[in-house]
């Protein structure tokens, strides 16, 4: 029987330090052809990436988003925000997303799956929901990337509400945008490395 534990509640986590973060100057919004066939090479010898998604929120019933509008991927060093409107953008994150070899780690990414295969026209491969690792572990079911940045760091990742729900199509991201996105992305890079789970290619599935 797989031993149960316990989770840092909100007003826990809100007592911890910060989680170190990517600074705006180690982040890519990537737009154009050009700038993702750039980005390609210099990923092509990860074998890991930080991986997430966002979409235009919706508000009105019926209303569809057509997201996801970006694709978040991320090194230990650089995180790279590809907008999606460009096709040249498109087929380089649709590269990425097919590589069976090529870990993509994050949280929560059920509802990811059904977007990119409506919006890439491409079922990824190599993803790693890191919420099926921490109930594996014996945590609660969704652990979340607040959650398991201060179990395994005993840190407070920052999300911002405000951030969570702006438009994710616009053409010109926000700093605080960018920023967010980024960083989710690169925490669950950092935690898929604190689970040891590094060169582990066996359990590749979303949520």
């Amino acid at each position: 029987m797989t031993e149960r534990h316990s989770t840092p509640d909100k007003e826990q986590i809100a007592l911890l330090e910060p989680f170190d973060r990517l600074a705006l100057n180690l982040i890519e919004v990537i737009s154009t052809a050009q700038q993702a066939t750039r980005a390609l090479h210099e990923l092509a010898d990860a074998t890991a990436l930080g991986f997430d998604t966002e979409s235009k929120p919706t508000f009105a019933r019926n209303e569809a988003s057509g997201g996801p509008h970006i694709v978040q991927l991320a090194t230990l060093d650089k995180a790279y925000i590809f907008q999606l409107e460009d096709t040249g953008c498109r087929d380089a994150v649709a590269r990425l997303l097919q590589a069976p070899t090529l870990i993509k780690a994050g949280f929560g990414l059920g509802d990811d799956r059904r977007r990119i295969i409506h919006k890439l026209g491409v079922d990824p491969q190599g993803v790693l929901d890191l919420n099926h690792i921490f109930r594996e572990r014996g945590y609660r079911k969704d652990m979340g990337v607040r959650g398991a940045v201060a179990v395994l760091f005993n840190r407070r990742f920052i999300k911002s509400r405000k951030a969570t729900t702006s438009n994710w199509a616009n053409a010109r991201l926000s700093d605080a945008q960018i920023i967010y996105a980024a960083n989710d992305a690169y925490a669950a890079l950092r935690v898929y490395h604190a689970l040891g789970l590094t060169g582990d290619s066996t359990r590749k599935t979303f949520g």
